[in-house]
């Protein structure tokens, strides 16, 4: 990863980890208040329910004359006092503040019930239990362990979902960076023969042809470059659709390229008859200048071109290296080419796509490797 998909993947993990963490803390702390609130009434109904348990045997063992004992509970300790505050019955874990009928001190519940009403002398029935303190000790433990269990596993998917999320911009970011590899690569012919062309110029201090037309070849080529890259950026939709006759466009071109057919020695068949469409005049010049220098660039030399025009089409078919068939369906996608033969952006027939989508035209390729491509155009909508 580069230091901006690099920047991005840290900085997507430290939002969702932040959020998550605050969401998990939050429910954390939610389910840890409502899970003591139960606890703390749980014990006090428990409590509640020995002092009635307690009581009840009071009164029974009063009023039938039977000796009373006090039994021994497993949730907490009991002790029965008299009307002096006197110990009767049982033990405490703590001094007892019989003005309070329920609280707590240092982790011990007492509750002081008065439900014996001196039966068997007995005033204050004490209730007291350090289980409800251990319980939500417990609580706390279990809850830690799954925060931290559950904090794990957030980060891992944090980790998947930054990876899974941002491959997007990644492989983005890598088509950008072929790009511009591309685009040095491919403005560095031209500049390369235009400074050597003007050397020579220079040196001989007199008309060569052939130099200038290398000249004019460079420019052509960097004007193509200049303008596909302009229509990729500055895009203007605003430009009117006028009607035009497509078959001259097409005559424009290919003048506008017969120097480069000339050096790499391809005949040029047309058949071209009036074609009038509806179309931005720097659309049409756009669609017809991406085809024809695919076709010139993807062919091999002393080959043939055939352009060809009715009255609601356009077909151009070149003798070059072709395209695989598995790569067909991907031509389009905007800086994928189908090989590496004659370089290039990969935005060529992006343009022409867009182009023909925005009219409504169709468009057909039929190619194979080693034999050559076909690209048909209907302007019928």
């Amino acid at each position: 990863m580069n230091n901006i998909t690099k920047k991005s993947f840290y900085s997507f993990l430290a939002l969702y980890l932040i959020s998550s963490f605050i969401f998990l803390a939050l429910a954390a702390y939610w389910f840890y208040t409502s899970q003591v609130a139960m606890e703390k009434n749980a014990n006090f109904y428990k409590m509640n329910n020995i002092a009635d348990i307690v009581s009840s045997k009071v009164i029974y063992s009063h009023m039938s004359g039977k000796k009373f004992e006090l039994q021994e509970f497993d949730y907490g300790v009991v002790a029965l006092f008299d009307k002096n505050k006197k110990l009767l019955y049982g033990r405490t874990l703590q001094d007892v503040d019989f003005n309070k009928s329920f609280y707590m001190r240092d982790g011990i519940f007492t509750l002081v019930s008065q439900r014996a009403a001196e039966h068997l002398n007995v005033k204050y029935i004490v209730v007291q239990s350090s289980q409800c303190v251990q319980n939500i000790k417990a609580i706390q433990n279990q809850i830690a362990y799954t925060v931290v269990i559950t904090a794990f596993l957030i980060i891992l998917i944090a980790i998947f979902l930054s990876y899974i999320f941002l491959k997007p911009l990644r492989d983005k970011m890598q088509e950008i960076e072929e790009f511009v590899k591309d685009t040095t690569h491919e403005l560095n012919t031209p500049i390369t023969a235009l400074m050597m062309s003007t050397s020579r110029l220079k040196n001989k201090k007199e008309y060569d042809e052939k130099v200038v037309k290398n000249i004019s070849i460079s420019t052509k080529q960097l004007y193509d470059i200049y303008s596909s890259l302009s229509f990729l950026s500055f895009d203007s939709k605003s430009e009117a659709a006028i009607e035009l006759d497509f078959s001259e466009v097409v005559k424009e071109d290919i003048a506008y390229f017969g120097e480069l057919l000339e050096r790499k020695n391809i005949s040029l068949i047309k058949a071209l008859i009036p074609c009038r469409i509806t179309i931005a005049p720097t659309k049409a010049k756009m669609l017809i200048n991406n085809l024809l220098s695919n076709a010139i660039k993807y062919s091999n030399p002393n080959s043939k071109i055939t352009i060809t025009t009715t009255q609601n089409s356009f077909s151009i078919e070149d003798e070059g290296i072709g395209i695989a068939k598995e790569k067909l369906e991907k031509i389009f996608q905007r800086f994928v080419r189908a090989n590496s033969y004659a370089g290039g952006f990969g935005v060529g027939l992006s343009i022409v796509e867009g182009i023909i989508e925005e009219y409504g035209y169709t468009i057909e390729i039929d190619s194979k490797e080693g034999k050559g491509t076909k690209i048909y155009i209907s302007f019928n909508p």
